[in-house]
């Protein structure tokens, strides 16, 4: 079995954990488990409609699931079962998708997965109710400790959790201001610390869960942290690539230009402007600035772009960062088929054509 068949046959499985840890209908029965007894009375339907019904529409439009595929092989890889980390997948999905549902709200997105974003079906207010509710959802089975875990796990998995999503508050705080223009100069380092932040510490938190749940020393579970980390840039860097060489400009449709329309500085375009004569960089930074939705305008942008080789410094950088990681943790882990295929995710997040 390969990573992309792995993926597809753990996805489902995923996904069982997740309507059972959030139903797609709401019951009292649930709501007094999640929540405990109400006060005065609680009203099921309502809460349906306007969680249950919204979220479920968007998580049935598909994702990879590879973040809670490489919490289990972790688990996995360090001798653990994947039966020990499978309950605690959706912790991990339903925060990731949370961000996500933010996200389109953030940059105006108009579609997401071939479909309209969460909040143009369902307004702002229940888009942005329902991302939050997300990054609350999977923690249910810490809190009811379903899977009767000893406190000081329980504790450690909470300690993580609130850390790293402080970390993605941040990311996403930096990642708004500069495609605003609000930065003209910013260094190649202090995006790598921005993606590191937006993307790479979910993917760290559920590569670190994962070697928790399995029992692993303190010395695996941060190298498979930090190769849960290289795996987010990865993943970030080649979307960044792919986005700008996806195809025809469609916006809100996460094809070609979108990162253009929405003057993101991304690392090929901060390669692009530490490389250009001034007149290209001033163009370019016009360009951005100026959120186009022409495509003649965005392929301008893009042909500057490739102009100076910022393409493949990025997949060059991307490489250079998930192979640094791969090396750390070889060494740590015993031969098995999890081991293997945590380097063909590797692999896979900097070589993927979607």
């Amino acid at each position: 079995m390969n990573i992309k068949q792995y993926l597809k046959e753990k996805k489902p499985l995923i996904d069982k954990e997740i309507e059972k840890v959030f139903p797609r209908k709401i019951t009292k029965e649930w709501l007094e488990f999640a929540l405990g007894k109400a006060s005065f009375a609680y009203d099921a339907e309502t809460i349906s409609k306007s969680m249950a019904e919204p979220i479920w529409e968007y998580l049935d439009r598909g994702g990879k699931r590879w973040r809670p595929a490489l919490c289990l092989l972790a688990c996995e890889a360090v001798g653990g079962r994947e039966e020990q980390a499978l309950p605690f997948a959706p912790l991990i999905e339903l925060v990731h998708e949370g961000t996500i549902m933010a996200d389109d709200v953030q940059d105006d997105s108009k579609k997401r997965r071939g479909k309209p974003c969460t909040h143009l079906l369902y307004g702002i207010d229940i888009a942005t109710n329902d991302s939050d509710a997300l990054y609350f959802i999977g923690l249910i089975a810490l809190y009811r400790n379903t899977r009767q875990l000893p406190a000081e796990k329980r504790n450690k998995i909470y300690d993580l959790y609130s850390e790293e999503l402080l970390r993605v508050c941040t990311g996403q705080a930096m990642d708004i201001l500069w495609h605003k223009g609000k930065k003209a100069d910013i260094a190649e380092q202090e995006y790598l610390q921005m993606v590191v932040y937006k993307t790479g510490v979910l993917a760290r938190f559920a590569a670190k869960l994962g070697a928790i749940l399995g029992n692993a020393s303190g010395e695996q579970i941060e190298a498979l942290g930090k190769f849960g980390e290289s795996l987010g840039i990865g993943f970030q860097i080649q979307d960044d690539i792919l986005e700008l060489t996806g195809g025809k400009f469609q916006k809100g449709k996460g094809r070609a230009g979108g990162d253009i329309h929405e003057g993101k500085r991304t690392l090929l375009v901060i390669k692009t402007l530490e490389r250009a004569d001034e007149k290209d960089r001033k163009r370019l930074i016009e360009i951005l600035d100026s959120h186009p939705t022409d495509e003649k305008i965005i392929g301008e942008a893009v042909e500057i772009i490739k102009k100076y080789g910022a393409i493949e410094y990025a997949q060059k950088k991307a490489e250079e960062v998930v192979e640094a990681a791969w090396k750390k943790i070889d060494s740590m882990l015993n031969d098995s088929n999890a081991k293997k295929l945590l380097g063909e995710l590797a692999d896979y997040s900097i070589k993927r054509g979607i």
